[in-house]
């Protein structure tokens, strides 16, 4: 039998070629799109200014108009974000002209007013965002979006073919508002509510709650849940491709390097207190919600939160890098966490 053995260089030349296409291939999957041509044009309904003309016109009039315009929004606007009562009995009217003529209604109408004169900079990047959508997965229907502000009751509504933003809870960290409310939204939450997440939040929101809910199952493992989380902020990585990864997941700078540092750490971490297959859920909620940071990790609480969601993020990002040919289609529809960890070869160093 005649062997051949490959000389060093052509070696090197084979290494290279495969090198070089994997490159490609990750560079193809990174490019920015060309979405101009999707027909989808986001045009932000200003409720808010709807709703606040009953003020001044009669109100059974004004009541029947945003009932036409608005659909099932008006009512779930005033019968649960509101709770002022069932709208097939006008006497929700009273606690809606209670509402519409108090102090507080009125300093926070015009601070609405004052950051958001107008929506075009959202409408442009919600419908960049959503052209991404339908590029992916064309099938999807895009919701109408609506504006509102409740009284710090609801920062988002999702509805029937509907998505509405409450823009009280996006008025910016500094807002004169936010301290006054601190025991209901501490500041490692209200730092976030700021004009740049507006459109991070509602693609989060349409995509966990509309387009890929989390399953029922009966394995929710801490991994099942990683994994689940990590394809969310993936497709977020698609759709929101300018957006920075610190906004997309609702971390400081400093908590975004801290992951990046200690990624090692919090991986052996995992590992070591025999977490990934743990489906105790109050033994793992504090890896996957909203905290100032993650006690038993890092110095001085200087630990970033939502360690899972961001392992996770990492998992499936090397997962896809790995396999170029996999569409955020095909990814979504894979329910097997242990092979995507498995074929992501994730062991950060």
């Amino acid at each position: 039998m005649r062997c051949t053995f490959l000389s060093n260089n052509r070696s090197i030349q084979i290494y290279l070629f495969f090198l070089i296409a994997f490159m490609f291939a990750a560079c193809g999957r990174n490019k920015k799109i060309d979405v101009g041509n999707i027909p989808v044009n986001v045009d932000i309904a200003r409720f808010d200014r709807d709703f606040d003309e009953m003020r001044t016109k009669p109100m059974a009039e004004q009541a029947e108009l945003l009932k036409n315009k608005y659909g099932a929004f008006y009512q779930d606007f005033i019968e649960r974000i509101l709770q002022a009562g069932s709208i097939r009995d006008t006497g929700y009217f009273k606690t809606v002209r209670a509402i519409l003529a108090s102090p507080d209604y009125m300093a926070l109408k015009l601070e609405v007013d004052s950051v958001y004169p107008n929506l075009s900079l959202q409408n442009e990047q919600l419908t960049d965002a959503f052209r991404r959508v339908k590029y992916y997965f064309p099938q999807t229907k895009i919701p109408k979006i609506y504006s509102y502000f409740s009284g710090f009751r609801a920062q988002t509504a999702l509805g029937d073919q509907y998505y509405g933003i409450g823009l009280d809870q996006f008025l910016g960290a500094n807002s004169k508002f936010y301290p006054a409310i601190i025991e209901e939204f501490p500041h490692y939450v209200s730092r976030n509510f700021t004009p740049d997440n507006i459109a991070p939040r509602v693609l989060e929101g349409f995509i966990r709650e509309n387009m890929f809910p989390e399953k029922e199952s009966d394995d929710k493992t801490l991994l099942t849940r990683m994994v689940y989380n990590g394809k969310i902020m993936y497709l977020m990585d698609q759709v929101l491709p300018d957006v920075a990864d610190s906004t997309k997941i609702g971390y400081t700078a400093q908590q975004l390097k801290w992951c990046d540092d200690f990624k090692s750490e919090v991986w052996a971490w995992f590992l070591d207190q025999n977490l990934l297959y743990e489906s105790d859920y109050t033994k793992v909620q504090k890896y996957l919600t909203e905290a100032p940071f993650t006690p038993g990790l890092g110095e001085k609480n200087e630990s970033a939160p939502k360690l899972g969601v961001w392992t996770g993020w990492q998992i499936v990002r090397q997962y896809m890098e790995r396999h170029p040919k996999v569409t955020p289609a095909q990814l979504m529809e894979m329910d097997d966490a242990q092979k995507i960890l498995n074929e992501s070869r994730y062991k950060p160093k």
